[in-house]
């Protein structure tokens, strides 16, 4: 079945409910705006998902002037990818970019969704895939048991647990909570040290091949470890088509450049990057990244948090307006909203809000380089 086919209340095979019809309450989220998007150069990506994945949220993007429709495969179930295509090419004609899994570690899945894990308490984490507890989860993808060794420090969800590898048993190794939190199903996760995981995962190669098959050319490779993965993503895509690299770890850093070089953009994701970089660090590591990849040639985009309120909230926060200006004075060709398009409440908000921030700043570079041109020049 087509995703467009699906009436209100039914489900897509990915799980996520796609309306045909807009609703009463949907029409007031959309506000119609005088908004010149014509006049901006920055392009804007947004992530689609449920709240976004709807014939009338998808033509109101596209006119704010999105640039790019991301689809992560990190949160797309493999049965969810072709539908997904279908109805982004039915209901819009922005190119679509498929973002793979990449080289990370995530849970499993959760019987309750999420489950509390206590200081102190003994994990079990088996090689194959289970429905977790508070006892018991499993790690994607498989082969992360065989990576990890005793004394290893994973945290998981950004910090909101720790533990602590005590031995391997097998198929199943055997951790320690040292900081007690809430957890969820396919959360990320960090070893406290570099350890070598495929660049590409067997779910990306299906959804990349499908992605082929129906015309979709633009590809974003997560966790761009080192030049080798690039190169093989790469031969994967094909000729002709844009290949994104996502700068996620102090690896990605280390060979920026060799990177950039085999890429035709490099995305910064700053959550991922906050895993493995102290937060203080991470403004200034942006800026360094932005000046080192425009020095090659090569365009940077900008991702994590930059509404992170509007997927709650129809009003942003001063502290991100502020963020996504300095992003642009930064020199980030486009910025690439996540949660806030594929989740959030206010996806249509967050993209006016967006091309508003980019209006002005556009406008006042203009301005300052008028008021540059118009100086006159001392004599010599």
């Amino acid at each position: 079945m087509q995703i467009t086919e699906l009436r209100k209340g039914t489900e897509s095979p990915s799980g996520w409910a796609i309306e045909q019809r807009i609703t009463p309450a949907l029409d007031t989220q959309i506000i119609h705006t005088q908004i010149k998007t014509t006049q901006i150069k920055t392009k804007i990506s947004c992530t689609v998902g449920p709240t976004s994945l709807k014939p009338k949220i998808i033509r109101r993007l596209q006119a704010l002037g999105v640039s790019l429709f991301r689809i992560n495969l990190s949160h797309t179930p493999m049965e969810g990818v072709r539908p997904a295509i279908a109805f982004l090419q039915r209901h819009s004609t922005v190119p679509i970019c498929l973002d793979s899994e990449g080289a990370q570690i995530r849970t499993g899945t959760f019987a309750a969704g999420l489950t509390n894990l206590k200081k102190d308490s003994l994990i079990q984490v088996h090689r194959h895939s289970i429905c977790g507890d508070g006892q018991t989860l499993n790690f994607t993808p498989p082969e992360t048991i065989d990576l990890v060794e005793p004394g290893d420090l994973i945290t998981i969800d950004f910090h909101a647990v720790v533990a602590e590898v005590l031995e391997i048993e097998g198929d199943r190794a055997v951790l320690r909570v040292r900081k007690a939190g809430r957890v969820g199903s396919n959360k990320a996760c960090n070893v406290h040290r570099d350890i070598e995981l495929p660049a590409i995962t067997d779910k990306d190669r299906k959804a990349i091949e499908i992605g082929r098959e129906m015309g979709v050319d633009h590809y974003a490779l997560s966790f761009a470890n080192r030049p080798e993965d690039v190169r093989e993503m790469r031969e994967l895509i094909g000729a002709g088509s844009v290949l994104i690299s996502k700068i996620e770890s102090r690896s990605g850093v280390a060979h920026l450049e060799e990177i950039a070089r085999l890429s035709d953009a490099i995305l910064i994701d700053r959550g991922d990057l906050s895993r493995q970089v102290p937060l203080q660090q991470i403004p200034a590591v942006q800026k360094d990244i932005i000046s080192r990849v425009k020095t090659i040639g090569r365009p940077v985009y900008v991702a994590t948090n930059l509404l992170e309120s509007m997927v709650h909230s129809p009003v942003p926060t001063l502290a991100e307006i502020n963020d996504i200006y300095n992003t642009l004075n930064d020199g980030a060709s486009c910025l690439v909203l996540a949660a806030e398009t594929a989740v959030g409440k206010f996806p249509v908000q967050c993209v006016e809000m967006v091309v508003n921030v980019i209006t002005e700043f556009e406008r006042g570079q203009r301005e300052h380089e008028e008021r540059e041109m118009a100086a006159p020049t001392a004599p010599l």
